[in-house]
């Protein structure tokens, strides 16, 4: 379990990325809707698994902008530092997270099995029920 300081600055690096992303990026590879969903710290506190989630209209547009985001890096690394107050600032890793993506797609399945059920319902209704003695 992470230390309060290393969950404090995994808050603080979430914030500024977010930020740094939404507010300070101008690259129109960039499309959809970015956000943070986690940020691992290793213990020594000097790398930060930064997962993202990007919601866009397909797969070609998520890669896109992934890609974007990646190049922006250092951009994004030289902010965090201004906006971190401790001496060190950890080295930014950035990964997908596909657990929206997975979680989309089992809702949908969800629904998909509930309409089918609706409209070919497994217990024959009209059948007459079964008395106990």
């Amino acid at each position: 379990m992470p230390s309060r300081r290393q969950q404090k600055m995994a808050r603080v690096i979430k914030e500024s990325v977010s930020r740094t992303i939404q507010l300070r990026l101008s690259d129109p590879r960039i499309t959809g809707l970015v956000s943070i969903t986690e940020v691992d710290i290793s213990p020594d506190s000097k790398n930060a698994t930064v997962f993202l989630s990007i919601l866009a209209p397909d797969e070609k547009s998520q890669n896109r902008s992934f890609t974007a985001i990646c190049h922006a890096a250092g951009h994004i690394q030289a902010q965090l530092g201004h906006d971190l107050t401790g001496r060190t600032c950890p080295h930014l890793l950035f990964k997908r997270d596909e657990k929206v993506k997975k979680t989309l797609e089992t809702l949908r399945l969800i629904e998909q099995v509930q309409q089918e059920y609706t409209e070919h319902p497994l217990v024959d209704e009209s059948a007459e029920p079964i008395e106990k003695d």
